[in-house]
């Protein structure tokens, strides 16, 4: 398993606060699919920061929330 760091932005489509973040993972090798990323990052770390943001106020829906990755590389950390 070779560990991965990715530089990502996400953005919700009512909560008008930009996600700026690093997200971590492991895959066996081969090419990074940039829509599994996506998907994972939304269900790993960008539902829950627009949850704590969000509170018991409003439901926040992982169509809702689009993600841009900038940067990947393997990490070593």
């Amino acid at each position: 398993m070779t560990t991965y760091i990715a530089e990502f932005r996400a953005v919700h489509r009512l909560i008008q606060i930009v996600q700026h973040s690093v997200f971590t993972w492991k895959q066996e090798g081969g090419e990074i699919d940039p829509e599994l990323l996506q998907g994972k990052i939304k269900r790993e770390s960008s539902v829950h920061f627009y949850n704590l943001l969000a509170g018991e106020k409003h439901n926040v829906a992982l169509e809702d929330i689009a993600v841009e990755i900038t940067k990947t590389a393997q990490f070593n950390g």
